[in-house]
């Protein structure tokens, strides 16, 4: 009797499709597994600073998966975590480079955080726990919902702290000067690092109750 062969998955099949929208949602990097927690508190005082910083991470999480994933079978198990760390190394110098030449204010805002991008835990966690161990398509789909999933944590938080403590969005003033003129003060607490603390937890406990509904 011949072997029956099993049909190919396609490229958006119900399980990669699982594998991009799960972070997004209830395995979400920040608000569920915790991770990435110091860059959400560091630039997300404006949502400019926070837009680029997660297009930096996101572009970093998407480009070292697929190159790990298709280096896979290559590299000793005895120097993965080297050759992780050179691969996200030489991706970060590219992004830091790149965010230099085009977007200079913003890269010195974001300041020392952009080369810190190195040492996030998602993005070597998912390179262990997931791009060594998968196809280079799947591991695009894994590092792009990852990266949407802690960029999307970060636009929020940054846009409640820039309109409460700022009055702003994405730069432009939301308030006429008589509103200040009348005694309107900004939060300043939302410019401080414990503002942000506050605007995360609230997330967590948004996210952590829907996901609790939705199971139950």
């Amino acid at each position: 009797m011949s072997d029956v062969k099993q049909p190919k998955e396609g490229l958006f099949s119900k399980k990669n499709m699982k594998i991009f929208t799960n972070p997004i949602s209830e395995n979400n990097p920040i608000t569920f597994q915790v991770l990435g927690i110091c860059s959400a508190l560091a630039v997300t005082v404006q949502m400019r600073t926070a837009l680029v910083m997660a297009l930096a991470v996101t572009s970093v999480l998407t480009l070292s998966n697929v190159t790990i994933s298709l280096l896979r079978k290559r590299i000793p198990s005895k120097i993965r975590i080297i050759v992780e760390l050179a691969v996200v190394a030489t991706l970060v110098i590219l992004v830091d480079q790149i965010l230099k030449a085009f977007l200079f204010d913003i890269s010195k805002q974001l300041s020392v955080f952009v080369g810190l991008i190195i040492t996030n835990c998602i993005i070597m966690g998912r390179a262990e726990a997931f791009a060594l161990q998968n196809k280079p398509w799947p591991s695009v789909l894994d590092g792009l919902g990852n990266g949407l999933g802690y960029g999307w944590i970060l636009m929020v938080i940054a846009m409640g702290r820039e309109i409460l403590g700022s009055g702003t969005f994405l730069g432009f003033s939301l308030f006429p000067e008589s509103f200040y003129a009348a005694g309107y003060e900004n939060m300043g607490l939302m410019v401080l690092a414990p503002g942000a603390f506050i605007l995360l937890g609230l997330l967590v406990w948004v996210q952590r109750t829907i996901t609790k509904t939705v199971h139950e």
